[in-house]
């Protein structure tokens, strides 16, 4: 059976008024929200209980949104003038701003573990569903930017033992030059070289001069 339709009057009963009340409040909040956000409209909602307490919904600033009310319920003849025009839509893009702005802070409030208390289980879990995406965004950017540094540490030793490589080839071949150099030069005996004996070389006297020496001292001797 479909609901029946409930003839608008005054309820008599005090609860059920009270009931009654408490649920189309909260319906007529949710109205308001959904208008608000659907259609982008700036809404403010006023509800005052039978005992005087104060029930508001606004999406802007509630107060700046009967400030416009009244200057559009006092300007009778329906125009406002281009100054007037452009301070209220600033005034509302400041009042989204700062909305946001607020969203955003509770949101990091939220991710840094604090102001939990207000949120519900769905909310935490879908807190949690973020957090663990980003920490698993975070651990692979982090593999990435370690394997380059390895890579580049790899590279640096490569080319360091390279250059240490070079370096020994280098001195090994200045060494070979020298001992060549000293060998053109007769550094060593060649017969030290050749025959490996220690008889120094000292040069003979040449046999024609003694000849003739030996010629020419005989006559005196003679005398």
């Amino acid at each position: 059976m479909g609901r029946g339709k409930i003839e608008i009057k005054r309820i008599e009963n005090t609860t059920n008024r009270q009931v009654t009340f408490c649920k189309r409040r909260n319906g007529l909040l949710k109205k308001a929200y959904e208008l608000s956000v659907l259609c982008d409209a700036e809404v403010a909602l006023i509800v005052f209980s039978t005992r005087g307490r104060l029930y508001e919904y606004a999406n802007n600033n509630i107060r700046t949104t009967i400030e416009k009310y009244k200057k559009a319920c006092s300007d009778n003849s329906g125009t406002s003038s281009i100054t007037e025009i452009n301070a209220q839509y600033y005034q509302q893009e400041s009042a989204k701003l700062r909305q946001q702005i607020q969203m955003l802070q509770n949101s990091n409030r939220h991710l840094m573990g604090d102001s939990l208390s207000s949120l519900s289980v769905k909310e935490l879990k879908q807190l949690e569903n973020r957090l663990e995406r980003g920490i698993t965004r975070i651990r692979s950017k982090k593999e990435i930017e370690l394997e380059n540094e390895n890579v580049c540490i790899r590279t640096k030793i490569a080319e360091v033992e390279r250059f240490h490589q070079q370096h020994a080839n280098m001195v090994s071949g200045q060494e070979l030059n020298a001992i060549q150099a000293l060998s053109s030069r007769n550094f060593f005996n060649q017969n030290m070289i050749e025959g490996g004996t220690t008889t120094h070389a000292y040069p003979q006297p040449d046999k024609k001069i003694l000849h003739l020496g030996y010629s020419f001292i005989a006559p005196f001797n003679n005398l």
